[in-house]
Parts: structure tokens; sequence; C-alpha cells
């Protein structure tokens, strides 16, 4: 593995992915590839989530990226406990020799998504290697660096996607090929997407690769948290060491565009009867009394107007929209780009949870951030809280606010599909 230290990593530029001998689940010692998976850790909602993964199969993934225990101390050992004990029974082994990963995700509606799977060089932000779009929450960093720290083990790639253009052709017609040979696995997900895997080991097909990601920048898709985690722990391990990199799957948009979806939350402790009254004639309220599906069209309509937002939890649907000018120009920040300035994301966390229903953005304890829009309203309902059901952002907006170093507020986005966890994992010290 190339382990150049930080002080020659700064003069390099673009993306810079190694081969690595990837764990993976020994087929044969489990009760299926599908049955060990699981989305992103970020994506799990718990409990139900997490309970149906553990009973899927003793050996799910999920035990090693949300091991359960009293602590976090427990959790962590136990999480390290689990993937020696698993290592030593042949559960999970390395393949033979250092690779990098062809993968690819296609589902039953005609998306189709291919990309590299490999150990990336940790940038510094100065370099504008990697370009984050999203801010990122210390405790979520602090716990993420705890867990690779304890199991010395990247469990599950980032997903980061470049534009490819003529200078990466080679590397967008090489994948083509490499998924026109038998793969390594291929197995079918609850969810209905197809997974599947190959290994480039060939030196020429490998420099190919390389040449051509050396001339891109990439955007972080999913996985802000864990790249802050990466840039943690390379700080806290002296150079060269594996800490110098973090798995990845690499996308190239230009190719295989992905999915922009967003990222709803879940306000404990805030009835909706409560989170409107609260509105007090700031925003314009209709209330929706028709299916999710429907209501969300409605969002949709209005998002293209202006800041939009749907409100759930007491058996309709509330349309939250027009907020009134002035009170944006008192709560949103001037010194950001009008782009960053109108974000849904913006207005809500400036303007709705910190002025309106005075909840601090950093606490876990009032703030549930869920992909699924239907688990959000489900759970709004079952406990009392207030669902705040958010409208996509365009890939564009978030990449050029990205180029302008100017980052959204956490939790924007949801880009996909994301990369199966339990696939193929990096353990450093092999």
């Amino acid at each position: 593995m190339n382990t150049a230290g930080h002080s020659e990593a700064t003069a390099h530029r673009g993306l810079e992915l190694t081969p690595f001998r990837g764990l993976r689940y020994d087929p044969n010692r489990v009760g299926g590839l599908a049955a060990v998976t699981s989305p992103p850790y970020d994506v799990v909602v718990r409990p139900d989530g997490l309970h149906h993964l553990e009973s899927s199969d003793p050996h799910n993934i999920v035990r090693l990226i949300l091991p359960q225990a009293a602590t976090a101390g427990a959790r962590n050992e136990q999480a390290a406990e689990t993937l020696r004990r698993w290592l030593a029974e042949g559960i999970l082994t390395p393949d033979p020799d250092p690779c990098l990963y062809v993968y690819e995700q296609r589902d039953g509606d005609g998306m189709l998504q291919r990309g590299i799977i490999g150990a990336l060089r940790v940038s510094d932000p100065a370099e504008q290697v990697v370009l984050p779009h999203e801010d990122v929450m210390p405790h979520v960093v602090a716990d993420r660096a705890a867990l690779m720290r304890a199991t010395s083990a990247n469990l599950e790639p980032l997903l980061l996607t470049y534009r490819g253009d003529d200078s990466s052709a080679a590397t967008a017609d090489l994948i083509e090929r490499v998924a026109d040979r038998p793969p390594l696995l291929a197995t079918t997900t609850e969810d209905g997407f197809r997974h599947r895997l190959w290994a480039i080991t060939d030196p020429a097909e490998l420099t190919t690769v390389q040449r051509d990601l050396a001339r891109h920048q990439a955007l972080i898709a999913d996985g802000h948290h864990r790249w802050a985690t990466y840039r943690r722990l390379r700080t806290e391990h002296p150079s060269p060491s594996p800490w110098d990199h973090g798995l990845v799957l690499l996308v190239d948009t230009a190719r295989y565009p992905l999915r922009v979806r967003a990222i709803h939350r879940l306000l404990h402790g805030l009835p909706v009867q409560r989170a409107l009254t609260a509105l007090d004639g700031r925003f314009r309220v209709r209330r929706l009394d028709m299916p999710l599906a429907e209501a969300l069209e409605v969002l949709a309509d209005a998002a293209c107007a202006g800041n939009a937002f749907l409100l759930a939890g007491d058996g309709s649907f509330h349309l939250v929209d027009q907020p009134d000018p002035d009170l944006l120009d008192r709560t949103v920040p001037a010194d950001r780009p009008t782009a960053w300035r109108t974000l849904d994301a913006t207005v809500l966390h400036a303007t709705l949870l910190e002025h309106v229903w005075r909840i601090p953005e950093d606490s876990p304890d009032r703030i549930a951030y869920i992909h699924d829009t239907a688990a959000t309203v489900a759970k709004a309902e079952r406990d009392g809280g207030t669902a705040v059901l958010m409208h996509p952002v365009r890939e564009e907006v978030v990449r050029d606010l990205a180029r302008q170093g100017v980052t959204m507020p956490r939790k924007s986005t949801s880009f996909g599909p994301k990369p199966a966890t339990g696939l193929v994992l990096r353990a450093l010290d092999l």
C-alpha cells in the first residue's frame, strides 16, 4: 500500500486510490450474503431496523457497525471482539492479493450504478481534493472514531462522486469490461437491489484507474462523518501508516447519475399543534388531508416557488411555506451565498429550529435524522413528536456550493443508492 507521509501528500493533487486486501464474508459460513449486509450505520432506523437486521443472521454486519451494550466503551470493545472472533472462525476472510473492486448496484426500475472501491489517501481540506458539502456533528465523529480505533478497521465505504470526462474515459471503459467478467459475489438484498463485486488485480488495469483518478476531485455524497473520522484518526498516527487512507466507493456521476433524496427530521417532545401554533402567522400553513404520496407532490410544487416543508405526526399533513421575508432577514446569516441562504435546510435550522421552536440543532435527544419518509411520519405519530419532511436539493446546487467551500446544514441531502455495508471491509493491519 502506498502510505506516503502527510508532508509528501500535500504536494499531490487529485484522487489517490490504492489497492487493499478486502475482508469479505465466506458465503459458505453464513446464511446468505443478503442476510449479513446492512444499510450504512446512519440509515438504520433504530430500534426497528436494528432488531430486524440482528435477527436476520447472527453474523449480520450491524453487530460491528452498531454494536449494542450499556456504554460506549463496552459497545466498541464488543465490536472489536466480534470482529476478532469472526476472523478466527473464518466468517470473514481476507482476499489473497491487494486489489481495487468494481461494485455494481441495479434495481428493478432501471437504476444502474457502478463504481470503484479502494483505499483513498486522506487529504487536507485546503487541497480541495475531497469536497464536503455538509457540516458534521462532533459527537458522531467521536463515536465513529472510537469504533474505528477499537476495531482497527474501515467497516463500510464512503460514497464519493466525481464527474468523469475524456481524461477518465479509460477507467469508464475498464469498469464496463470488468462487469462482463464473472463476479466475486452476487446477491440481491431485501430492498430489491442486486449487488455484484469484481476484483481488479492486473497491474496495467490498476495503473489505468490510478492515473485517471489522479486528475479528479470528488464530492462526498454520503459519509461526511466517516470522512471527518478518517481525518481525525490520520492525525493520531505518525505517517506513514494505514490510517493515511480510508475506504471509499468512487462513482462517476457523468456515467452513472445518483439519486438525490431529502433527509427528514423527527422532533422529539414537540407535538404538531404546538409546532404550528409557534409559527404565529410567520409562515403560511395549509392542512392537507391526503395520502403521503400526494402530500409530497404538493410539497414539491411549493418548493419550486420557495422554502416549503411538510409537518406530520397528528394524522394529517400540514404544508408550511411562504415565510415572512423580514423573519428570514433577521434569522438567516447574511455572510453566505444566496444559494445557501435560500436552502430549505438553512431556513429550517436557522429560522424554524433555532428561532421559532427553540431547539438547538446539536441536541441529539431532541432531533433525529431519518431517511425514510414513511418511517419518519410513523415514528412521529407513535411518539407524539413532529415530523418535518423535506424536498431534496438538486445535485448541481450541492456541487456548486462545495466548490465554493460552503458547507450546507448537516444532513441536508441523501445521495443514493448507497453501497451495501458488509460486502467488503478494510482491516488496517493487513
